[in-house]
């Protein structure tokens, strides 16, 4: 039985990335900050009706070195999830220090240990052209990311993904890497935790924001994600690559649509009314977190996938599916 390393267990992704590998008959070790959390990463399994019979969790932080040789003694591969959140306020130094230190950490271990690959998680941002340029997104761009577009946390995934480039170009080991790219990242949740993007479709059956902003997501569901990861692990062919994880884009207003057409009276509070973009830029005055909005109102940021479909087989389920999937397991969520 191959071990998989999967990192930042309580995370939303990695939980679903555990969830696969299990049920694909992988042994896999996840790693968690404090052991305090083992059992709720155990619990978020479960919830996805998954034995957790082959499961271990073990401590690391990506902040420290200790307990990454050990969490990495005996891996066949490693999937990379872990990377820090934070809202749209976060300075960068929060982020940006732990994400591309943290990273290196895992690398250093990865090769140490011999693994045969490493499954990056990095962000479809880290492939984004600058504003108003017209390119497409793929895999042959790098963001710039002094590019006044992107807040802290995005910066923190270019910046780490550029790192972790960086120090495989100079291992001349066995280990292999290759990098994700997803985009907005939705689907049904396995626990209350860590839910990143998560939280607009939480928030619009909050009914909040009052309206609707003109902004578009290039939306991946997390099972997709999860299932390209694995693709990308045990693939030859992915050594070395990097593939965006993109299914198909979506207004907010067209995520509010489906929300209210599919749940009907459990929508009731979704938004209806569009929010015109001066309101979000007076708005922005006050709220710093919206503040990195205002340059991609009403923009759309095309991106290919094709590359992860040609290469890998990747097929992303509808959009609406996803985010209604998503809708469901909040409203059923304790």
């Amino acid at each position: 039985m191959e071990i998989v390393l999967v990192t930042g267990g309580t995370g939303f992704v990695a939980g679903w990335c555990v969830v696969d590998l299990l049920r694909r008959g992988y042994a896999v070790r996840t790693t968690v900050r404090n052991l305090s959390k083992a059992e709720a990463v155990r619990a978020a399994i479960a919830t996805a009706g998954q034995s957790d019979d082959n499961l271990t969790v073990v401590a690391a932080d990506l902040t420290h070195d200790e307990g990454w040789d050990v969490a990495m003694a005996g891996c066949d591969y490693v999937l990379h999830v872990a990377s820090p959140l934070g809202g749209g306020a976060a300075r960068d130094e929060a982020l940006i220090a732990p994400a591309r230190d943290g990273t290196r950490r895992v690398l250093r271990a990865a090769t140490a240990a011999g693994v045969k690959r490493v499954v990056m998680t990095s962000a479809a941002a880290t492939a984004r052209p600058r504003l108003g340029s017209g390119t497409v997104s793929d895999e042959t761009i790098w963001a710039d990311p002094s590019d006044p577009q992107f807040d802290a946390y995005r910066r923190s995934k270019i910046l780490a993904e550029r790192g972790a480039w960086d120090f495989m170009g100079g291992h001349r080991g066995a280990t292999t890497l290759t990098t994700i790219l997803p985009g907005a990242v939705f689907g049904p949740v396995l626990s209350g935790d860590n839910l990143g993007s998560v939280r607009i479709i939480q928030q619009l059956l909050e009914g909040r924001p009052s309206g609707l902003p003109r902004l578009e997501f290039n939306i991946v569901d997390v099972r997709d994600l999860a299932d390209l990861h694995i693709r990308a692990m045990t693939a030859p062919q992915a050594a070395g690559q990097r593939f965006l994880a993109i299914g198909e884009a979506m207004w907010m207003a067209d995520i509010a649509g489906a929300l209210r057409a599919r749940l009907g009276a459990r929508a009731s509070k979704v938004p209806t009314r569009d929010l015109p973009d001066i309101a979000v830029r007076l708005l922005a005055l006050l709220v710093p977190h919206l503040r990195m909005l205002t340059p991609v109102l009403g923009r759309r940021n095309p991106v290919s996938s094709d590359k992860a479909r040609r290469m890998l087989g990747f097929s992303p389920r509808p959009a609406a599916e996803t985010v209604t999937d998503c809708a469901e397991s909040l409203l059923v969520r304790p």
